[in-house]
């Protein structure tokens, strides 16, 4: 592919863009891919492998893809790379890799392991590829289903990285959170009878709501509680509630309808202190017994800590810091300073929050926690923003 890109820039400029510039790449793609099998591979895995290639260049008209119920490029791309044949975890990172616009460290932050970790499982996944002979087809509308949680995963994952960018200088990637929910409609609208595809688009437009409020004119974080409300999209509102409809109509819950309630509690209520903290901390829990994962555990607690006390959300929070996991995980360290900051704990809460900004390679992030913790020194019993340690 990479071959056909380079092919492509050379040519276009010269001979003008084809009619159908996808189609132009996947079939110089193919081409150069019998090429260089020719060249390199023994005999007669060669032979089989050409010949597969071949079969696949004979059956497209010059311009033409194969036909797909998936019209959109990125999303068929998406859809083609989720292949069953690989772990969920394994095809949902090499994706993310080779089409989602994020890097290895951005992915291995996303699955709570270190780059290098991460790497070897993409190089992994591509090996095994290649030894299994998995072919670069277009999938059928009959094989979309067992597909979909990968894609799911996916563009839920370009989304977070769009939220809360892993580093740099913007707490916010705008580009990313506008593609991921543009995939989320695409894929709502090609597989209307399936509840998550709804919830997750209803889990991002509630999220993007609060977008323009997240930062402040400077970008610096504005904490939940102290969002201007007014800055919130109500369109993104308004669509969020409506694919939250679609899905729970459907009366087959799943994680993403989950976080998407979760989501509407925060917007839904009036302020910080008058967010029905119990029922978020009951869907939490609810959550984690769906699909438990270390992350749900951390917010769970933090969702208790605000519902039952700090005390009780440190209890919950034992856990998470015992787990290898999240060792390197920042948001378990901020979550865990402010419990203990509200417990009265300022010694503790202070160590906690150096362990968070050491962790923070977004410079939006590190500098709100540096703030807190000035904070902190100055002033053990200072009352932190309304919502400083929210779920989000």
């Amino acid at each position: 592919m990479q071959d056909a890109f380079v092919a492509a820039v050379a040519t276009w400029p010269r001979d003008g863009v084809p009619a159908n510039p996808a189609a132009w790449i996947t079939t110089a793609a193919r081409r150069r891919s019998i090429d260089r099998l020719r060249r390199g591979r023994a005999q007669a895995d060669r032979a089989e492998r050409i010949a597969e290639l071949a079969r696949l260049d004979a059956q497209e008209h010059e311009g033409e893809e194969p036909e797909s119920a998936v019209e959109d490029d990125r999303l068929r791309l998406i859809f083609t790379c989720c292949h069953p044949a690989l772990s969920l975890p394994a095809r949902t990172a090499l994706t993310l890799r080779m089409l989602g616009g994020l890097t290895t460290g951005e992915i291995a932050r996303a699955f709570l392991v270190q780059e290098t970790t991460m790497g070897q499982r993409i190089s992994r996944a591509k090996a095994k590829i290649a030894d299994a002979h998995i072919p670069y087809v277009v999938p059928s509308e009959a094989v979309l289903a067992e597909r979909l949680q990968g894609v799911l995963a996916v563009i839920y994952l370009i989304f977070n990285e769009g939220y809360s960018a892993a580093g740099g200088e913007r707490l916010l990637r705008e580009e990313l959170c506008g593609e991921a929910i543009r995939l989320g409609r695409l894929l709502s609208e090609l597989m209307p009878h399936e509840p998550e595809a709804w919830g997750l688009l209803a889990l991002m437009a509630f999220n993007d709501a609060r977008r323009a409020a997240r930062v402040d004119a400077a970008g610096r974080y504005v904490a939940l509680g102290d969002q201007d409300r007014a800055l919130w999209d109500e369109g993104r509102i308004a669509e969020g509630r409506a694919a939250l409809d679609r899905a729970l109509a459907q009366g087959r819950p799943g994680p993403y309808q989950l976080q998407a309630a979760i989501a509407a509690l925060h917007l839904d209520a009036p302020s910080v202190e008058e967010t029905d903290w119990r029922q978020m901390a009951e869907i939490y829990r609810a959550l984690a017994a769906l699909a438990p994962s270390p992350v749900v555990a951390v917010n769970h607690a933090v969702a208790v800590g605000f519902a039952a006390g700090p005390e009780a959300g440190l209890a919950l929070l034992g856990a998470p810091l015992r787990d290898p996991r999240l060792r390197d995980y920042q948001p378990l360290h901020a979550a865990h300073a402010e419990l203990l900051r509200r417990a009265g704990d300022a010694p503790g809460a202070a160590e906690a929050y150096r362990r968070a900004i050491a962790l923070s390679a977004n410079a939006v992030e590190r500098a709100e926690l540096e703030r807190r913790l000035g904070a902190l020194a100055l002033d053990p019993d200072v009352e932190p923003p309304p919502g400083a340690a929210s779920t989000e």
